[in-house]
């Protein structure tokens, strides 16, 4: 017996195909409904002044070795009302912090030895929770990046200390003048009392050369 033909065969296929479901119009509503919820980050009185793209070591000082804390992007943030700054690194992808510390008057960040694109600084950092003494390195993509983060960094930590240097200054002006005040006085004090001193032994003196020649 001779096979069907390709053309039947379709034909066939085409009516034995069955109809198209027909669109009742129907809304399936879900299940749940998720309410957007408002996620802290404790940023939010905060203002950034510096954001790049970096990756961040930490130096093991058990292993002697550098270990990587993630990639992501590091941030200066000023706080809106007591002026502080700090550094802030979140890993890209997980967002858990890499680094959380103040950026303090006596820190110092300086080019890592060999490679124009890092930097390292010491910082008490409380990434983990607790405040922990560590050397990071910093690396960016380009040269002009590490620059720029090293820059401001030094900028950042020198603003902190006009503060300091005002009040202590201040406060060592204050008692110079005070100084000076009292110094003054007791050189006036000590004035008046040689002039009283002097007119003394002058009344004294001129009235014993009257009683000398009285006698004679």
């Amino acid at each position: 017996m001779a096979s069907k033909e390709p053309d039947q065969e379709h034909r066939e296929d085409e009516d034995a195909a069955p109809a198209e479901e027909e669109d009742t119009g129907a809304q399936i509503a879900p299940i749940i409904k998720l309410e957007e919820v408002a996620v802290s980050t404790g940023e939010e009185n905060e203002d950034p002044i510096l954001d790049l793209k970096s990756k961040l070591y930490r130096f093991d000082k058990e292993g002697n070795q550098w270990k990587e804390r993630g990639a992501g992007t590091v941030k200066l943030l000023k706080h809106k009302e007591t002026g502080k700054v700090r550094l802030v690194m979140r890993q890209s992808k997980t967002l858990k912090i890499c680094a959380n510390h103040l950026v303090l008057p006596t820190m110092t960040v300086q080019e890592h030895a060999g490679n124009d694109k890092s930097c390292l600084w010491h910082a008490s950092d409380y990434a983990d929770g607790e405040l922990k003494d560590e050397l990071f390195c910093i690396r960016f993509a380009s040269v002009k990046n590490c620059k720029t983060f090293m820059q401001k960094f030094q900028e950042v930590a020198e603003s902190q200390k006009p503060k300091v240097e005002n009040k202590d200054a201040s406060a060592a002006a204050g008692l110079l003048e005070k100084l000076s005040v009292d110094e003054k006085k007791t050189e006036d004090k000590a004035g008046e009392e040689k002039k009283e001193t002097e007119a003394t032994e002058k009344a004294d003196s001129e009235k014993k050369d009257g009683e000398a020649a009285s006698s004679t």
